[in-house]
């Protein structure tokens, strides 16, 4: 079982300084009174006991970082609660599961040492990809994605395609891993740390056998799980990981990518694991401002304060969730974009989801797309 004491410390929760600042930043508690990052520390602290493994608020967080960046005291909230979570899952406690749990049972199901997917055929022959390169690019779920959300029209692969032609623009013919999984983040982030950690050695011995010595991704998710926890949780893992923001943006700084002209009006939002937890905000900036004749239009909130997508690992999405994504789709509708840009895959089908509500659908409208494929389009000839 999980020490909660030891949890309480090596988050620095024990540093709290009950000022309720983190309440007045975080998401959830915005549109649910009852819910307070800082009460939740409090009570763990003062119960530590294994009755906080069954508190249901457990799963509520979102694990988005807002309270973390405005925490005087430096407290790893996300840290503190997925240790918790580790808990809880060991005595048989979870959230509740979205889509009938069925993306929880394909991350199990990609665990497996004897799996052999099926899942490249999304390549064209305009898509330049070796056998064998110094750099891998990572996919991520998003095959997946394609299809289970095909009824809201994610086009899920897009931020893929429009990733590599990126790279081979840029001159990189990236390898592509045939039996790559999925890198383990939300498992991570729902206390189920063994199954977490299948996948994660899975796909490093993938890795290791491609000869890659770099990784490049575009899921700010598999970004940060990649380049953080895999070295946390197994040691040197042998490979670079790159977020592939940072080649295009020393790209554009150097020259070597062009854009032909493009007359919208865009808005950019920050998802989490990008913006609060990996701190990249000039790149997509710098990427949006040197394609001529775009504009670039800022929401209320953004960088550091950007809007949360509203859902995490695919646990707990109900009407406070829902209340979030309308907030930022009313947020990006109000600086009259013509479109949306994400980076992440799973914000653009969350909010692509909110925009199916039958009575505020129509009054959310408006374009996501990938922030990758838009920058590929823009490719001068």
């Amino acid at each position: 079982m999980k020490d909660i004491k030891k949890t309480i410390f090596e988050s620095k929760a024990y540093s709290c300084l009950d000022c309720g600042k983190c309440t007045s930043a975080c998401p959830v508690a915005r549109h649910d009174s009852g819910f307070s990052p800082r009460m939740l520390v409090y009570d763990a602290i003062h119960e530590s006991g294994p009755e906080v493994f069954r508190d249901g608020r457990l799963w509520q967080c979102l694990t988005c970082a807002s309270c973390e960046t405005i925490c005087a005291s430096d407290v790893r909230y996300g840290e503190f609660i997925r240790a918790l979570r580790g808990g809880a899952y060991e005595q048989g406690i979870s959230g509740q599961c979205t889509h009938g749990g069925a993306l929880q049972a394909l991350m199990h199901i990609m665990a497996s040492d004897e799996l052999n997917q099926n899942r490249l055929d999304w390549l064209t022959r305009q898509l330049e990809t070796a056998d064998t390169s110094d750099t891998l690019y990572f996919v991520g779920c998003a095959p997946y994605f394609e299809t289970f959300f095909a009824d809201l029209n994610t086009k899920s692969l897009k931020g893929a395609t429009g990733s590599i032609t990126l790279l081979n623009r840029m001159g990189i013919v990236p390898a592509i891993s045939p039996n790559e999984r999925c890198c383990g983040h939300d498992l991570l982030n729902s206390g189920d740390v063994e199954g977490f950690l299948k996948l994660a050695r899975q796909n490093v011995k993938e890795i290791a056998e491609s000869g890659a010595s770099r990784v490049v991704v575009s899921c700010p998710e598999g970004y940060h799980t990649l380049k953080e926890e895999y070295p946390r949780y197994l040691g040197n893992t042998g490979f670079e990981v790159v977020h592939i923001m940072d080649l295009v943006a020393q790209a554009v700084l150097d020259g070597s990518l062009q854009f032909h002209a493009v007359k919208k009006k865009v808005t950019y939002h920050d998802p989490c694991r990008l913006g609060r937890i990996s701190g990249i905000y000039d790149q997509p900036r710098d990427i949006l401002g040197a394609i001529p004749g775009l504009q670039i239009v800022e929401m209320g909130h953004h960088r550091s304060s950007a809007l949360c997508c509203g859902t995490q690992s695919w646990m707990n999405c109900g009407s406070v969730n829902k209340q979030i994504q309308v907030e930022l789709l009313r947020e990006a509708k109000a600086t009259g974009a013509d479109i949306l840009l994400t980076a992440c895959p799973k914000c653009k089908i969350h909010l692509q989801c909110a925009m199916h509500d039958e009575v505020l659908g129509q009054d959310l409208k408006i374009e996501i797309k990938s922030f990758a494929s838009f920058v590929a389009g823009a490719l001068a000839r």
